[in-house]
């Protein structure tokens, strides 16, 4: 099957994203300050953290100003998205490291063997451009380098149960789109807005599931406390714990 996601190996719509689309996604600070809520009454401390699918860094860079001294890898498959989060890292103390690797790819399990097994596995807005039965295989070996009582969590653009959800779902995000870039001094319309947001070059890139499939994947491979923590139509916060044994 042809692979939709390369689209995102470009230069340009990874700085279109980072400038134009990541700062403008509704409840996004909230949606943070929920993850590292999560993460705190779930680990009683945290050295080491993968970020997959990584983009420009934003999930672990803020685990990171609450757990400065833990280990992160930040793993994805643009060259763009990993210079854009390297950037973030110039003259930094911080004990970063950075993967170029495809997580579509059973083999990026051997690339990030190195740095051992992961306290915290993040991801944000990535794992749904791969097909269902590729995310629950990505599901199954995150599970596998996890650390017991490791924890998951994925920041994730998830399937509308209905056309209802979905319509309202895209307007309130053309909204926050609107706002951010007319904050940004960037005068178009709404409706220019919209259009480019319903013609945009990695809308065929999405392979959305409900959230409710998904968290009882998670669940049949074994994962505990799974829930949804956070969801506003089609932006959801879910995960799950690895057992002890």
């Amino acid at each position: 099957m042809k692979r939709t996601d390369e689209v995102w190996k470009t230069a340009q719509l990874a700085q279109t994203f980072l400038e134009g689309v990541r700062g403008a996604i509704p409840l996004a600070s909230e949606q943070l300050e929920m993850m590292l809520r999560i993460i705190q009454r779930a680990k009683s401390q945290v050295n080491t953290v993968l970020d997959l699918g990584c983009g420009d860094g934003i999930l672990g860079r803020t685990i990171l100003t609450q757990y400065p001294h833990a280990k992160v890898v930040f793993l994805d498959f643009s060259e763009a998205m990993i210079s854009a989060v390297k950037n973030k890292f110039q003259n930094s103390d911080y004990q970063v490291n950075f993967v170029l690797g495809d997580f579509a790819q059973t083999s990026w399990v051997n690339w990030v063997q190195d740095f051992g097994k992961f306290d915290v596995i993040v991801s944000g807005f990535a794992i749904h451009h791969q097909p269902d039965d590729r995310k629950q295989e990505i599901y199954q070996e995150i599970y596998n380098v996890l650390n017991p009582v490791g924890l998951f969590l994925n920041l994730e653009h998830v399937q509308s149960t209905s056309n209802f959800g979905e319509s309202v779902f895209n307007e309130m995000f053309i909204d926050s789109l609107s706002s951010y870039h007319h904050q940004r001094g960037n005068h178009q319309s709404r409706e220019e807005i919209a259009q480019q947001y319903y013609n945009r070059p990695d809308k065929e890139a999405n392979i959305l599931a409900p959230v409710e499939l998904q968290c009882q994947w998670l669940r049949e491979i074994g994962f505990l406390d799974v829930d949804c923590f956070m969801k506003v139509l089609e932006l959801a916060l879910f995960g799950g714990i690895k057992p002890q044994n």
